[in-house]
């Protein structure tokens, strides 16, 4: 067990270079490096090679990563946990926006949303995140019920997890103007961000105009959850970006899944490519909900592709790219737990985060933290920063992401919190 307080040392922990800031030791293949961490008020006080001395001494981690605090930048914690009440049906994404449009209209009170919150941010909390954005269902009349629930619990988990909203809608919901600018007012007074599913409608482009006058108009960043479908012919990434381009937007724009790029023909991809990279666009990609529902087959057939974008070639092209844990124990993914180690090992298996490791890290650190616009003290350890982190029990690569991590310690505000997790039984009385 650590020994924490006012102050202490860890000694012998491994730094990655995409996360450490502050020491000079000599790295390995996979990019750690051996330091001594030090520790006062809750701030970083020292990063420094280890030496000779340091085997041994109290604190001794002998070679165990640390990691800084996570970032997840796209969930719903509107959503969350209510599976046991209303389960997708076959596992399909129309299954899954079925199932959730019912549960909403019928159980979503402003008590209801609110113990569902809870209970997920004590999850993240006890994994070691430290930032979360969480879209929020806003088609009426859930969004005079689910913003002032985000409001209170923003306040009430300030110190501990830093909150962001962005509203979620049908784009097509945005024909309907009266609505959408009392929406964007409601946004707006929240200190939130302008979001909205986009799908290949007939008038898109208009659609989207309207988000980007209002996002200009309102001083807002804008957040699309965008072609989550195999469809090649759905291209509103791309929509997007151009959009993004006519209007001269350059406020923070995140988009979430964009699998149908990978279906694409090489020239529509470049073409996509080279729209967003022009534009200030970080992109999300969702494995393991998209691995959940993505070529799902009602004849019962295997899948055929990883329903995940093109983080690679994104990456190559210099776009700010993500990965997160998007829905928990709902219709869309029936599984999760808002643990951002999970989400990484999940994302390296399916979209190749290794051979080589590079700075893919930084998708789960201090590319969110960018993309959600928090300063430089997130997803990263740097002296003077804050002492939010995680120890883990492993001590490579192969070894986190291996295992569950079930035994990690996180740190916040340079103490030891209790991990202890909420048992389901919490919920229980929400599914009768």
């Amino acid at each position: 067990m650590v020994s924490s307080g006012k102050g202490f040392t860890l000694h012998r922990v491994h730094l990655h270079s995409s996360w450490v800031d502050g020491g000079a030791a000599r790295h390995d293949s996979e990019g750690f490096g051996l330091y001594d961490l030090t520790v006062a008020d809750g701030r970083i006080a020292a990063i420094a090679p280890s030496t000779d001395d340091s085997a041994g001494a109290e604190n001794d981690m002998r070679r165990r990563v640390v990691m800084p605090a996570f970032i997840d930048c796209h969930t719903h914690l509107d959503k969350g946990h209510i599976w046991p009440r209303k389960p997708n049906p076959d596992g399909s994404f129309p299954g899954a926006l079925e199932a959730v449009g019912a549960d909403r209209m019928t159980n979503w009170s402003a008590a209801d949303v609110e113990a569902r919150m809870e209970f997920a941010l004590k999850c993240a909390w006890a994994y070691g995140t430290r930032a979360i954005r969480t879209h929020l269902d806003s088609l009426p009349p859930q969004e005079t019920i689910s913003w002032p629930v985000f409001e209170m619990m923003r306040e009430r988990w300030a110190g501990r997890i830093d909150l962001q909203a962005a509203c979620l809608f049908g784009i097509d919901s945005a024909r309907d103007e009266a609505w959408f600018d009392n929406l964007v007012a409601r946004v707006k007074a929240a200190g939130g961000v302008l979001g909205a599913v986009t799908y290949m409608v007939p008038d898109l482009d208009e659609l989207l105009d309207r988000m980007f006058r209002a996002a200009l108009d309102h001083g807002l960043e804008l957040d699309f959850h965008a072609d989550e479908t195999d469809a090649v012919e759905a291209v509103s990434l791309r929509r997007i970006a151009e959009a993004a381009a006519r209007h001269g937007y350059d406020g923070r724009i995140l988009i979430g899944h964009c699998c149908s790029l990978a279906r694409q023909p090489d020239a529509e991809v470049l073409r996509t490519l080279d729209a967003v990279a022009a534009r200030n666009i970080s992109v999300v990609s969702l494995p393991m909900c998209n691995m959940y529902l993505q070529d799902r087959r009602s004849d019962g057939a295997t899948p055929r592709w990883r329903g995940v974008t093109l983080l690679h070639e994104m990456k190559a092209r210099g776009i700010n790219v993500c990965v997160a844990s998007d829905n928990t124990r709902d219709p869309f993914y029936a599984y999760g737990d808002l643990d951002m180690i999970e989400v990484y090992r999940m994302a390296t298996r399916t979209i190749h985060f290794d051979h080589p490791v590079a700075d893919w890290p930084k998708t789960v650190l201090a590319n969110p933290a960018r993309a959600m616009g928090l300063d430089d003290s997130y997803g990263k350890l740097a002296e003077g920063g804050p002492a939010d982190f995680v120890i883990c029990e492993g001590r490579s690569w192969t070894e986190v992401l291996s295992r569950p991590e079930s035994g990690r310690i996180v740190v916040r505000n340079g103490a030891v919190v209790d991990r202890a997790l909420p048992a389901y039984e919490e919920l229980d009385r929400l599914m009768e």
